[in-house]
This record gives C-alpha cells, sequence and structure tokens, in this order.
C-alpha cells in the first residue's frame, strides 16, 4: 500500500453535498498549491480556509478531483509527486545499512587483531609461561622473582664469557704501562692496595685499642664472648641454668648482707687477672685501686682530693640552704 492510499484511507473522508452548499470559496482559481521541493510536514494554503484545499506533502501535493463521486474517499484522490518509498525498499535501505554496521565491526576486529600480534609474545619453555623479555608471567612470589634475576644474570654472563673466548685477546683486559714502557700488572697493584688498606684498619683498631685501659679491654673481649655463647643459647633460661646461676652470684651488692657468703671470691685477683691490692688507699673518682705492689704513697697532684672535697661542700650548702627555708 502507497503513502497516499494510506493516507486516504485512515484520514481523509468526502464532504457531503449539504456542507458542500454552505461553504463558498473565497478564490475558485486556488485549487492546488505548487511548493518548493524542500517544504517539509503539511500545512495548508494560508490564503484559503477551506478544508477542501490541497494538503502539500514533501515535494509532492495530494489535490482533490473536481468530480464529486458517491464512492468511497480514496477514488476521489489523486497522487502528484514522488511516491513514499514502499515496505520493501524500507527494509533493503535497512539492510544496507546493517550490512555497513557488520563491514565496520569486521574492520575492528582485524585492526585489534594486529595490534595484539604486536604485543610481546608469551612463550611456554618447559611447561613455565613465559614473556618475550624472558620474565615469568603472572603472579609470582619474591623468592621467585629473585632466582629468575639471578638465573637470568647468570645466563647473560654466560653469554659475554663465550663472546670473550670467542674473541680472544681483542677482548683482554686493558694494558697499562709506566713511564719506562714497563707492563704494570693491574691484579697485583689492586691486592698491594687492598693489603695497604687492611694494614692501615688493623693500626688503626690496635691504636685504639692501646688508648683504652686493661679493665676496658677485658670488658669489650668478655662482650664479644657473650655474643658468641649466644648463638648456642636457647631463647628459653630456666631456675636450673648453670650459667645463668653463676653470673647471678658474681653480681656484688653493696647492701647484700650474703653477698660474702654466695659469691665466689677470686683470691685477690682482678678482671685481668693481675693481684689486687690489699691495704687501704685514697678513693677516685673512677673506683680503681692501685697496683699490687704499691708501696703506700700518694704522688698525684691532689686533684682527686680536691674533686671530692668540692662535691662534699656544695652538697653540704644545698642541704643547709635547704634548712633554712624549712625554718622560715
Amino acid at each position: 500500500m502507497s503513502l497516499a492510499d494510506y493516507l486516504a484511507k485512515n484520514y481523509l473522508t468526502a464532504d457531503s453535498d449539504k456542507k458542500s452548499k454552505k461553504r463558498k470559496r473565497k478564490n475558485k482559481d486556488g485549487g492546488l498549491t505548487i511548493d518548493d521541493d524542500d517544504a517539509l510536514g503539511w500545512h495548508k494554503n494560508d490564503d484559503e480556509d477551506d478544508d477542501d484545499a490541497p494538503m502539500v506533502v514533501g515535494g509532492g501535493t495530494l489535490k482533490k478531483s473536481k468530480k464529486k463521486s458517491k464512492g468511497t474517499s480514496a477514488a476521489s484522490w489523486t497522487a502528484v509527486g514522488v511516491a513514499a518509498p514502499s515496505h520493501a525498499q524500507q527494509l533493503a535501505a535497512d539492510q544496507a545499512a546493517a550490512d555497513a554496521i557488520i563491514a565496520s565491526t569486521a574492520a575492528d576486529r582485524e585492526q585489534a587483531a594486529e595490534a595484539e600480534d604486536e604485543a610481546p609474545a608469551m612463550v611456554d619453555t618447559d611447561g613455565v609461561l613465559k614473556m618475550e623479555s624472558g620474565a615469568r608471567a603472572g603472579l609470582q612470589t619474591a623468592a621467585q622473582v629473585a632466582a629468575a634475576m639471578k638465573k637470568k644474570q647468570d645466563e647473560e654472563k654466560r653469554k659475554a664469557d663465550e663472546v670473550t673466548k670467542e674473541m680472544g685477546s681483542a677482548a683482554q683486559e686493558t694494558i697499562y704501562r709506566d713511564a719506562s714502557g714497563r707492563i704494570i700488572n693491574v691484579a697485583m697493584k689492586r691486592a698491594e692496595a687492598r693489603k695497604k688498606a687492611e694494614d692501615e684498619e688493623r693500626k688503626k683498631l690496635e691504636k685504639e685499642r692501646a688508648a683504652r685501659g686493661d679493665v676496658q679491654n677485658a670488658e669489650a673481649a668478655k662482650r664479644k664472648q657473650q655474643l658468641q655463647d649466644a648463638k648456642t643459647m636457647t631463647v628459653a633460661r630456666y631456675a636450673d641454668d648453670a650459667d645463668l646461676n653463676d653470673e647471678l652470684k658474681e653480681r656484688g651488692h653493696w647492701n647484700d648482707p650474703a653477698a660474702g657468703f654466695l659469691r665466689k671470691k677470686k683470691a685477690g685477683r682482678s678482671v685481668t687477672g693481675k693481684p689486687l691490692y690489699q691495704g687501704a688507699f685514697q678513693p677516685n673518682r673512677y673506683g680503681i685501686r692501685p697496683g699490687h705492689r704499691w708501696d703506700g704513697v700518694d704522688r698525684g697532684t691532689g686533684f682527686e682530693t680536691q674533686w671530692f672535697a668540692a662535691r662534699n661542700r656544695k652538697a653540704n650548702i644545698e642541704k643547709l640552704e635547704y634548712a633554712w627555708q624549712m625554718d622560715e
């Protein structure tokens, strides 16, 4: 069914004679209106108010025939201009648009496939999926990453060694010469420099150790031995631990009345193993006892005595000031 037939069937009806008698045309010559080809939509003639005036559609018009017919209203209308496309033509246009969309989609898929081919290739080596760079694909642990890096470095080193062997003398180490032209052994020079640095470091440590006293050196050696023993020591230490009990017994406390019974005496030996002076002596800031061969004569400058006197005098003044404040 064409568009003209559809419009005539559903929207257009023939007017009766009675109605046509009542209405009079204002302009008898205005039966058909020729509009531009680019006219869109439906519109009536502005100069006429008659319902029988032709209606303009697109580039064509529908005009009413002058002959009055008693039949259907569709018989009284004649198609003018280009007819609307039929249903088959519309289906053909839709099919063409669908074919164009399918062709565009296929082109996009081909382009995506080409881009994927340019991505890093995945190589399955020994059951492990790897990328083109040699790195293992997928989630990995830190140990696996470290092992892969080490394996890659070893492989690169092996290849470099092979290249060096193939090149022969061209890939040897650079030869250095002195002012007289004699060849300098680089490996020997490096060994000598390394030995010299080690000797300097050893002399420096010995000098620092000599600057300390025998007691400090003995304590440092004791701490070092304790660290060595801690490697084989258990985490938990219980009451029956003999080493722990001996260590606690050796600790001295000035206000412990039973310290003389529990603590083992060292028979007058110092930490360094030398004999201790058993007589009375003037106290000093560090609590160091005189040597076991001391004859009892103080040959110092008296600084220690003045130092203790100054501290005692300062403490006495503080006590007096506090007492005076309390009296006020």
